[in-house]
This record gives C-alpha cells, structure tokens and sequence, in this order.
C-alpha cells in the first residue's frame, strides 16, 4: 500500500448513512451539489462500481477527484469453484494476503449467500475444518459486505436474496464491524436485503445475542447446538466452558424473535435416541426450529458422518416430540465446499494468532 493510498479513505468501511454525509461535506467544498452524494452511494453497495472511474454519471473530473480522496477497495477473487449441483465456492484474498470463503447456494428463486467475519476461527470445534486453521484476525465492514458486493460485480453478476453468516469464523466475536455489516445489508442505501432474509449463526456467544437482539430489525439467529448436553458438548466445543448449555438456551429465550439451532450430525457420538430427546428438550424450551446438517464429508475432521436413514429416524423423534425440524441437503460435496478446505488448499496453512482484544464481544 502506498502512502497516498493509506490517506485516502476507505468509503466502504462507513455505513450507508456516514459515507453519504461524508461525501455531502466533499462534494459541498467544491461547490458541487448535495445530490451527487447520493449518486456515489448509490455506486458503493445497490449498484456496485468497481472504480471512481466507472461512476460514469460524474464529470471526469469529479471522479478523478474523488480517487484522490477515497477509496473502493475490491476483493481478489483468487478461485471460483462450481459444483454440479449449481453451489458455487469463491476464495478472496485480501490485501494483506488473507484468504476467506464465501459460498453461494441456489434454491429455486433464491440465492443464499454464505458469508465469513473472520480469517479463520479461534474456537477450535473439534469437528470444523476452519477451527483447525486456527485464528488470524478479524474482517472489516469493507470485508464483509464487500463478499456481497463482489457477487454484483461478477459478470454476469449473482443476485443474492439471502445472507447466512455461517463461513468461517464467529460473527458474535467480530460484534463490532458485523453490527455494521448488517446495517449495510439491510439499508434500503446499502443492499436492501430483507431483515428476515438475514441470519447470524453463533456457538452461542452471549453478549452478542443479546446485542442482535436489541436491533429494531427482524434478523434471524441460529445457534450451533451440536450436543444436547453439557458434558458432550464441552468434548465438541471448548466455548462451552465460556457459554454453557443453560445459558445459551436462557439467552434463546430473551431473544424475541424465532431461533434456529444448527445441529451437525456426527455419527456414533451426538445422534443417539436419547440424544434426540435431550435436544428435544432443549429446542421445546425456547420454541426453536431444529436445522439437522449432514456432515460434510470433505472437513470432517475425522468424524463420520451419520447414515442419511439414521438422520430420518432423529428428525422422525424430534416431530414426536412436537419439535418443528428439517434436514439441510449436503451441497457442493464435489468442490470440497466444507469451510476452510479451498483457502487451506490454494493458500496453505499459516500459524494461528492470539484473538486481539477488538475481538471480543462490544457490546455498546
């Protein structure tokens, strides 16, 4: 990065509201109208630019001057895999050298864009591919939204209906730039993405449950469970020390909208009757949708996956017990689209960070 470079300002690490008041004030001191504010943002996340020189609706001289002033910095698309299955996987290196994932889903009408928050993950589930990588560092607002905005510059570009904050990383241990994120995603200025077509998906990191829950927009939460109790879990996910099961399904309660619990079924070890019944339990506890998720097969970690008739017979016990449940299909089995396996693969491995202190939970 240049010196000039590191100067300018970063217009996409603002959110919708902040950047155009930004922009009033640069455009304002060169005697040039309000509205062309409202032009740049317009170019920034609903109708992506991938310069200042392609806002062709400005003088060449106000898009030259805005490249003095700012910056749009892209994403690298490093690799672009499709499945048979229509599910695409798209590794971005960032300017640093970082590697993230993001993976697109079709379903019928709709495009279900699955998003990461951080380079790797620090909480080390022993089932995760990403958690084996260790953690690197944190995304920016730029970083984040930016795996959006690059499906809309693509060509032909992807329109995503949906956004799943379930790639690599915990989104609720990044709680400052996803607060942000989501106000882009949603902000009819931003992607104008519905509310209710946005998920969070966490291990159950408290404080940031709470602080989803105190936005005024219907974002959904789901939460991995993958153990119905305590001591099975605590062998799965070393954060349920930090965040045990009671606390988790307590804070599911407060949570005002409807929680999905995300439950990968791991064969031999958490898809037992009786652990059908302890989630049961669980889910009944807080009204929540069971999601059932087939290990992948590719980032299994060692694990085997349960036998697809033995998910049926788990899912059958769960409506018996008067839970609502479905079985998520297994996609992009051919393009290895397990978390991680694409940037461990084209990037390699790199040694894991102590998450920094802006890592934690902000919960303000």
């Amino acid at each position: 990065m240049t010196d000039a470079t590191s100067r300018r300002e970063n217009l996409l690490d603002l959110d919708p509201a902040a950047a155009e008041e930004r922009l009033r004030a640069f455009f304002a001191s060169r005697g040039e109208p309000a509205y062309r504010a409202k032009q740049v943002v317009r170019r920034l996340w609903s109708a992506p630019a991938a310069d200042f020189a392609a806002i062709t609706e400005l003088p060449i001289a106000l898009r030259r001057a805005l490249d003095e002033a700012f910056t749009m910095p892209r994403l690298e698309l490093a690799a672009r895999q499709k499945s048979t299955d229509g599910t695409e996987k798209f590794l971005f290196r960032m300017a640093d050298g970082q590697g993230i994932e993001t993976v697109a889903i079709p379903e019928g009408n709709r495009l279900t864009l699955c998003i990461s928050s951080q380079a790797g993950c620090a909480l080390q589930c022993a089932f995760c591919a990403t958690g084996a990588m260790g953690f690197q560092r944190n995304l920016k607002l730029h970083e984040i939204a930016g795996q959006v905005r690059e499906m809309k510059l693509l060509d032909p570009p992807l329109d995503v209906t949906n956004i799943v904050f379930m790639g690599m990383g915990e989104p609720l241990m990044n709680w400052k730039a996803v607060d942000a994120t989501l106000t882009v995603l949603n902000s009819p200025d931003g992607f104008g993405i519905g509310a209710r077509h946005i998920t969070v998906s966490t291990v159950g990191v408290l404080p940031g449950i709470i602080a989803l829950g105190e936005r005024p927009e219907q974002f959904r939460l789901a939460i991995s469970i993958h153990a119905p109790t305590d001591d099975l879990r605590q062998t799965l996910m070393p954060v349920n020390t930090k965040y045990p099961l009671a606390d988790v399904i307590e804070a599911a309660k407060a949570f005002d909208r409807r929680v999905t619990f995300e439950y990968v079924m791991l064969g031999g070890v958490n898809d037992r009757l009786e652990d059908a019944l302890n989630l049961a339990r669980l889910a009944k506890e807080c009204r929540a949708f069971v999601n059932l998720i087939p290990l992948h097969p590719g980032g299994s970690m060692g694990f085997t996956p349960t036998p697809s008739e033995a998910i049926v017979r788990f899912a059958r016990e769960l409506r018996r017990e008067g839970v609502e449940v479905a079985v998520r299909k297994s996609r992009g089995k051919d393009i290895a689209a397990a978390c991680g396996q694409l940037r461990v693969e084209r990037l390699g491995r790199r040694a894991p960070r102590v998450a920094q202190q802006n890592g934690h939970v902000e919960v303000a």
